[in-house]
């Protein structure tokens, strides 16, 4: 059997999927990746799955990143059919945007580095957050976010500064607003200045990750191996 296919959108030179991608792969995905800057995804359905990454861009900001609107009829076509999605960040927003909820710009709450998310008791019976601990950290980059749900949606993580940190659309689309593809070697990259500017260590921000990480990477792990798997069920089925 051919193994199922992903479609990954990724939307910035250095947001690959990193190790979400290491995950996917190791449990018997293919990733076919589409660096939006240079190439549109394409409309045609030929994958299994979609996986749409993080950026700096608002989900219909077409006028800086063009390729989104190609990405919105994909993931509006992928809840039609069916098809299992995971958004991250930007991805989660612009599934959020498809499906009736609402994003908006720089609302007063960013997040940085290693934070703790609550899983919500709506995470009860998820295919991929049930019985996760009732805290857990990932790494937060965003000023952007989700302020509004989509109806129907279900609440499946929150943190006080940014409500909406994980939700999931119909029975096989999940957005959140953490990355749980970056690992903490990835925020030594990070701009020192710029998070000075803004109150933060970047070293301090590293220690926090690299503290947090016992728990949270297999936890991270776990969720997209859940997701892996619904893939290959949807793709047998």
């Amino acid at each position: 059997m051919i193994a199922p296919k992903v479609l990954v959108v990724q939307n910035h030179a250095d947001g690959g999927a990193r190790r979400v991608g290491e995950w996917l792969t190791e449990s018997g995905l293919r990733l076919d990746v589409v660096h939006g800057p240079e190439q549109s995804p394409p409309e045609d359905g030929d994958h299994d799955a979609v996986l749409v990454l993080g950026g700096g861009f608002m989900p219909d900001d077409d006028a800086r990143a063009p390729w989104l609107k190609a990405t919105r009829a994909i993931v509006a076509k992928a809840l039609e059919d069916g098809t299992p999605v995971l958004g991250i960040c930007l991805g989660g927003q612009l599934l959020a945007h498809v499906a009736g909820g609402t994003v908006e710009a720089d609302v007063g709450a960013p997040e940085t580095g290693s934070v703790p998310i609550r899983i919500r008791p709506d995470a009860q019976g998820d295919r991929l957050f049930d019985g996760l601990p009732p805290v857990v950290t990932a790494i937060e980059h965003h000023i952007d976010a989700v302020t509004r749900l989509p109806e129907g949606a279900t609440w499946l993580a929150e943190t006080d500064l940014c409500p909406y940190q994980a939700f999931r659309v119909g029975e096989f689309a999940w957005g959140t607003q953490f990355h749980p593809e970056v690992s903490p070697e990835s925020l030594l990259t990070w701009d020192a200045g710029k998070l000075a500017e803004k109150g933060h260590d970047r070293a301090e921000l590293y220690e926090s990750a690299v503290d947090a990480e016992p728990l949270a990477g297999p936890v991270w792990r776990t969720v997209v191996g859940r997701f892996a798997e619904l893939v290959r069920e949807r793709a047998a089925a």
